[in-house]
């Protein structure tokens, strides 16, 4: 769900460039006290998955696009801080070498789809977990990360419509309506490589 330059008034994409800036200084703190070395590789791994996923877009209502996020899916595996490092690192990259989102806007993307994507996925997640005791996990793992883009996508719809780009009726229509229909593709990948990478003990769940 990457939103163009133009789309966001000054008065809403400069306080959203200063709060993504400072979110990202924080989790470089939080990375460097949890992050273990023997994690770098997969982190990479699935850094480099989420940026191809998320190269496949379309757009939505000429305003934004729809594709995979991939925030739930990192936040499970690493932490939600991890999560929004490697959630930046995609939009920098796909925004400064391939014009896909913004770069005005980055940090209100970061914001979306990192930070609340990320805690969303996480926070279901881990809430799950301690409600069912570790069953379900599948049910779970997709339904934490289905909630995790239509969360991400209400923060866009709401950025748009504070804007004026779109009112907001018609902004959450987009947004959440389409990505309601996303989200059930990004909640099937989850749990298809989160049951995956478990089955093989590649991973250890974060929470």
């Amino acid at each position: 769900m990457h939103i163009p330059d133009g789309f966001l008034d000054v008065k809403v994409w400069a306080p959203a460039t200063i709060a993504g800036a400072a979110v990202v200084s924080y989790a470089l703190k939080k990375a460097n006290r949890s992050l273990d070395g023997k994690q770098v590789p997969l982190v990479s791994l699935i850094g480099a998955f989420i940026f191809a996923a998320q190269m496949i877009n379309f757009p939505i209502s000429g305003a934004t696009s729809g594709h995979f996020l991939g925030g739930a899916m990192a936040a499970i595996l690493f932490g939600p801080w991890i999560s929004i490092l490697v959630m930046a690192a995609v939009l920098i990259v796909q925004a400064f070498l391939f014009q896909d989102g913004g770069i005005t806007v980055l940090g209100a993307n970061i914001l979306c789809t990192g930070v609340l994507g990320s805690f969303t996925g996480y926070g279901i997640y881990w809430i799950g977990q301690r409600l069912f005791a570790g069953k379900y996990i599948a049910i779970i793992t997709f339904f934490a990360a289905w909630s995790s883009i239509l969360v991400a996508a209400f923060g866009v719809a709401i950025l748009l419509a504070l804007s004026g780009t779109l009112d907001i009726k018609t902004a959450i229509y987009a947004m959440v309506g389409w990505h309601s229909l996303i989200g059930v593709g990004e909640g099937l990948i989850t749990a298809f490589v989160l049951r995956y990478l478990g089955q093989r003990k590649v991973i250890r769940i974060q929470g």
